[in-house]
Order: structure tokens, then sequence, then C-alpha cells
């Protein structure tokens, strides 16, 4: 432990604060916030203004909230009303589920707390992609887990890498974290065959697989995979979290968990000692919305400009970078994955792109051994085509410009 000491006295703080490393992502909302220029912003992984869906939240508003109960206390596990919207919701598609197994949640990063805190001891091993999502291994490492890094490719997470990284650590670990659809921050898929070798490692190990798809409903290409929480078919060491987040508006909060109905009365006991509920007016917005049949036509809308967005940074990249830096093709989500040279130090591109007007995550926030000093996440969702362009061309100059210091 670190003491942190004041005018006055030194705290007492536990071993674990040491471990609390937080999320590059999420800080960079602050930094961009402090900055006075213009600046393409390519980093926090959010929809565009212009893509939540205002007009139809607002009229929801004004239907689900002119009561006062909308803004008392809500049931631990959920409001009626977004249960019984959000399994209507999801019936017919790959996360149909039943209401014994769902827990409504803060957002996705509470169904991700919520996971860690029920299966995760100190020094317990943990394995999570290479590169993974930020804030999913700050998790982990919250919970004193010792983690262990596996490799992503074009089909997602390497199943041989991961059995490899298990016999180095000879023992299996407590619980494997991926992002299995249009991976944060690669934008890759876990193929089929991958994703039925992981189950079936998971089943012989008696390991949980902590499933956490945020962007699985905004494929704009190829053909649709099934969940593992629909592979599992019910098996409980399948943990699945999901969020609005992505799909409506961030600031909504609003998520929830599917798993084991065995689980149901400690999930309830762990969110009790967190938030009691979650915040029950974002829960009745959230459900008239679902209720009221906007959810289709607005991912229809945002799947068709995703797919726009995605393709032209993918053609400034190409008119820019071509022979210098190569990036992925995701079939949905938010987000591609540039990979440099070893002469482009993304960390250090990161101060001269921003004076220059643009904005990233450069690519060692994304593993928590710092294994990608030459690579960054741009994510093509919240910007514009004329914006992307623009802003694809202020990274050329910085990474010019850095190559002359």
């Amino acid at each position: 432990m670190t003491p942190v000491t004041t005018a006055s006295t030194t705290l007492p703080l536990a071993s674990r604060a040491d471990l609390l490393v937080g999320s590059v992502i999420d800080s960079s909302t602050s930094l961009l916030a402090q900055q006075t220029h213009d600046i393409v912003r390519f980093a926090m992984g959010s929809p565009a203004a212009e893509a939540i869906p205002t007009d139809q939240l607002n009229e929801a508003a004004r239907s689900a909230l002119h009561g006062a109960d909308a803004f008392d206390y809500a049931a631990t596990e959920g409001d009626p009303p977004l249960r019984t919207a959000l399994l209507e919701m999801l019936e017919g598609t790959t996360d149909a589920t039943t209401a014994e197994r769902l827990t409504i949640t803060a957002g996705g990063m509470q169904g991700l707390d919520l996971a860690a805190k029920l299966f995760i001891d100190p020094g317990d091993l943990v394995t999570v992609e290479s590169p993974t999502y930020t804030n999913g291994s700050a998790t982990a490492l919250a919970y004193q887990a010792e983690l262990a890094e596996i490799p992503v490719d074009e089909e997602g997470m390497s199943i041989d890498a991961l059995r490899e990284a298990v016999e180095r650590a000879g023992r299996t670990p407590k619980l494997i974290y991926t992002v299995p659809t249009f991976q944060n921050p690669s934008g890759t898929s876990m193929s089929l065959t991958r994703r039925q070798e992981l189950i079936g490692l998971a089943q012989d190990w008696g390991s949980v697989v902590l499933d956490d798809d945020p962007y699985g409903m905004l494929r704009f290409a190829g053909e649709a995979l099934p969940s593992l929480h629909e592979l599992a078919e019910g098996d409980p060491l399948v943990f699945s979290v999901r969020t609005f987040s992505k799909i409506i508006a961030p600031g909504l909060r609003v998520g929830w968990v599917d798993a084991d109905p065995s689980l149901g009365q400690l999930l309830i006991h762990a969110k009790q000692a967190m938030d009691t509920c979650t915040n029950l007016p974002a829960q009745r917005l959230v459900a008239d919305f679902l209720r009221a049949g906007h959810l289709e036509d607005h991912l229809v809308t945002q799947r068709q400009e995703y797919r726009r967005r995605k393709e032209a940074m993918q053609a400034a990249l190409t008119e820019h970078f071509a022979g210098r830096a190569t990036w992925t093709d995701p079939e949905g989500g938010f987000f591609l994955w540039v990979s440099f040279g070893d002469d482009v130090d993304t960390e250090a591109l990161f101060e001269v792109a921003l004076a220059e007007g643009v904005a990233y995550i450069p690519g060692n926030a994304f593993s928590p051994a710092r294994r990608f000093p030459h690579d960054l996440r741009l994510c093509f969702a919240s910007t514009p085509p004329d914006r992307i362009r623009e802003g694809v061309a202020r990274l050329a100059r910085a990474v010019d410009s850095l190559a002359q210091r």
C-alpha cells in the first residue's frame, strides 16, 4: 500500500487502493473538456450526439415520468415495467432469456463489477484479451486478480494462446473475460469455432466466462453469430453483461446482467451494497422507449450510419496511411484498431495529435502490461464522415510532425 499523507495525518488506505488504476478512456473526457481549440474526437467510445434519439427519449420522458412514483426507489433487481419490456425486446434474438436470469444494472460497468465481486478472490487468475477493454481489466485488478493477457487476432481471442497461458500458469483461471463481438478496442469478433471452444474449455476448467457484449446489436455487415449466452444454453458458468449505453444513450446508465438463477439473490445483495437500485427515472424512460417500439427503427438507422462512418474512416486511412499502417475491418460496433511500425510511439504522438486537433486512445491503454506502444484505437461512431476525413488528415500531419522531431 502506498500511504497518502495529508496536512495532518497519513491515511490508512487498504492494500487494494494501489490497484485502482482507473481508465485512460474515461479520463480522456475530462482532458478534452479542458481544450479550447477545435478537436476531432476519435477517443471516447460513444454514440455521436446526433445519433442519440433525443426526440423519442423526450417523448418517453413525458409519458413515463409524470408521476411521483417515478422518482422513488425501485426493486433492486429492476423495475417491473423495464424487466417486462426488456424480455419482450430480447425475444427471438440471440440473447433471449427469462425473468429469473435478469438483474437491471447501472450500465455495463456495474455488471462487470458485480461479476468481479461475486467470483474473484485476491490472487485468482483472470484471463483478459490483449488488447482488452480498459475498464474490464481495471475492475479485475481492483479485486486483486492476477491477470494473464491472451492475444487477439482477426478471429478474436486465440484459444490456443489461452490454453498455453493456462499451462504456463500451472492453474486454471477463475474467470475468463471477453468482449466477443466487435471487440473493444480491436473491432474484431470471435469466430463461431472459437466461441464453441471457449465454452468447452470453461466447462472443462470450471471457469466463469464473463461475456461482455455492448455492441452485438450494431452489426452492419457480415453474418450474425450466436452469442456466448445462446451457445452456452443456460450453462451457469456464462455470466453475460449488456447495456443500453451504445444502442440508445450512455448517459442513461442502464444495463442488465443475464446470469444463472442461482445467483439472483447474491446479485441483489451485492447490488444493495452498491446503489440499492438502478436510477428509477432512467429505467422508466427506457421502458417507455422500448414499449413504444422505437428501438428497432433506431438500430436500423444507426447500423446504416455506422457503416457509412466506418467506410469513411477506412477510406481516409487508406489515403493518408497506405503502406505506413494497418487497421482492422469490423462488421459492426464502434472501433478501428490501427497498427503502426516501430517508428511511431502512439503515446508520444498523443500530445502532438491533440495540438494538431485530433484525439484517440493510445494502444498501451488497452493492455495492463502495455504491449501496444505502436497501436491506437479510433472510434468512428461518434464523428460524421466529413469530420472523420479531417481528423485522419490531422492525425497524418501529427505523425509527420513527430517523425521530424
